[in-house]
């Protein structure tokens, strides 16, 4: 084997690397615009809905959000809430809720994604709606 054979294929080694790490910057980077468009358009005003239908059902939460999330809080205790935020460690970036919920000294905490498969931009009101009403379940049984 000819040292030129080997140089040649570690350079398009490095090429298809190179390339596949802009790929994946690019996929990232539209998630994260997408998801921010998600929060704006879709999950906030769904989640501020849901909020108020449950104060008037005399569950007590309030919607906050943090940098680069959403956040449905029980009122009753700090620990207590339903969060979104974006994942992107898989293949294809996806929006997750994080559920937090303490009983007495336990805390259970799930993550799970809100509609499987679905890109930040392929989410409805009524995905996000469906998501809320059963990760609020737990509270509900109070």
């Amino acid at each position: 084997m000819e040292v030129s054979d080997v140089r040649k294929q570690l350079m398009h080694a490095i090429d298809r690397a190179k390339a596949r790490a802009q790929q994946r910057r690019q996929h990232a980077a539209d998630a994260e615009r997408a998801y921010a468009l998600f929060l704006e358009e879709v999950a906030t005003p769904t989640t501020r809905m849901l909020a108020n239908a449950l104060k008037a059902e005399g569950y007590l939460f309030t919607v906050s959000t943090p940098s680069g999330g959403l956040r449905l809080a029980s009122d009753r205790g700090r620990d207590d809430y339903v969060e979104f935020a974006l994942d992107g460690s898989g293949d294809r970036p996806v929006v997750v809720g994080r559920i937090r919920h303490t009983r007495g000294s336990r805390t259970i905490e799930d993550e799970r994604p809100i509609k499987a498969g679905a890109a930040p931009q392929e989410l409805s009101d009524n995905d996000v709606l469906t998501f809320l009403v059963t990760a609020l379940e737990p509270w509900l049984e109070r």
